[in-house]
């Protein structure tokens, strides 16, 4: 009776585990590669754990992409620079900022091909320059040009994709890019960086990372959708607390290059182009608390631009602290 009770017992377990394990739901994550903290995430099993999420990550080349992968319904849950934020709150796209991946500094530049003769953004005048359409670097560069007084049919922007200002670069078919890493990296090897997107956010043009949700689906999963944000939070502060620590033969650095293809070289100052924010200071007025207004003004500008046709009154249905508040508790 006894070993007939176990049998049975043992039986229940490992069918209540097998359900468990189909019902478990899959959950793909939107990034853009960078060797950033929250990609130890996708080396480990801890988000898993804390979601219950079978997680699929998938790298995007541009945040029109993640746009177009949000609205399809395909992805729920991604990274999505400030100004594509702004794009997809305008057009309508259900979903909301509910944190910050990093806010952008030199990680995204403005690079000068050698021999272009470009020294200053005022020097970009007559040249051809390659950026990510509706990208935070495009943002950047347009952001510069005004600040310059420069109007874009006195220059050549180019829309491409990074692999596509890499290719490029080694033809001399552009004198510039404003782009991120790794490529960025690659183009210094015969280009001089001139401004990064800290200087540009300094004159006014400020750009970030966020994480943004599916409204709907982030309401029916929202335990989870904290959860993860505490698990985002968790490596960020692993890095804060001792950034001289993450070196290129470091553990930490080591396995972001293994996850983004990065040369373990060049991680530690591609960490330092961005700045991470610890989730209790993401809640304050100056970000999530201020985020609706920026959104604003960003989708004001690109309107003005003609990025963009119609911009909303109010950008507030866009953005939900109430995830970040409670992942900082």
């Amino acid at each position: 009776m006894k070993n007939t009770l176990k049998r049975l017992l043992t039986g229940v377990a490992a069918s209540v585990m097998l359900a468990g394990a189909v019902n478990a739901e899959t959950v793909i994550i939107g990034h853009f590669g960078n060797p950033t903290p929250m990609q130890l995430l996708s080396t480990s099993d801890a988000l898993k754990e804390a979601t219950g999420w079978d997680i699929e990550w998938r790298k995007f080349d541009a945040g029109t992409d993640v746009i177009a992968a949000m609205a399809s319904g395909d992805v729920v849950l991604s990274e999505l620079g400030s100004s594509p934020v702004a794009i997809a709150a305008s057009s309508g796209v259900d979903l909301q900022l509910i944190g910050y991946s990093d806010v952008i500094g030199t990680a995204e530049s403005l690079i000068a091909h050698t021999g272009s003769g470009i020294t200053s953004v005022a020097d970009l005048k007559g040249k051809r320059i390659g950026v990510p359409l509706g990208s935070t670097a495009h943002f950047s560069l347009m952001g510069a040009l005004q600040h310059e007084g420069i109007a874009e049919s006195d220059v050549t922007v180019i829309g491409m994709k990074p692999d596509q200002i890499a290719a490029s670069w080694d033809q001399d078919a552009i004198d510039a890019a404003w782009i991120w890493q790794p490529v960025q990296s690659e183009l210094l090897k015969n280009g001089t960086l001139i401004i990064g997107a800290d200087q540009v956010a300094a004159w006014g043009f400020p750009t970030y990372d966020g994480w943004v949700v599916n409204g709907a689906w982030g309401q029916e999963h929202k335990a989870e959708v904290v959860a993860f944000l505490k698990e985002i939070d968790k490596v960020n502060k692993s890095y804060l607390a001792n950034p001289a620590a993450w070196t290129a033969d470091s553990p930490e650095v080591m396995a972001l290059a293994a996850a983004t293809g990065a040369d373990p070289a060049q991680v530690p100052d591609i960490l330092k182009g961005f700045t991470f924010l610890p989730m209790s200071e993401q809640t304050s007025a100056t970000w999530l608390g201020g985020a609706a207004p920026i959104i604003k003004s960003t989708a004001d500008f690109l309107k003005a631009a003609g990025r963009i046709d119609t911009v909303v009154d109010d950008y507030s249905a866009f953005v939900n602290p109430e995830f970040a508040a409670e992942a900082a508790k």
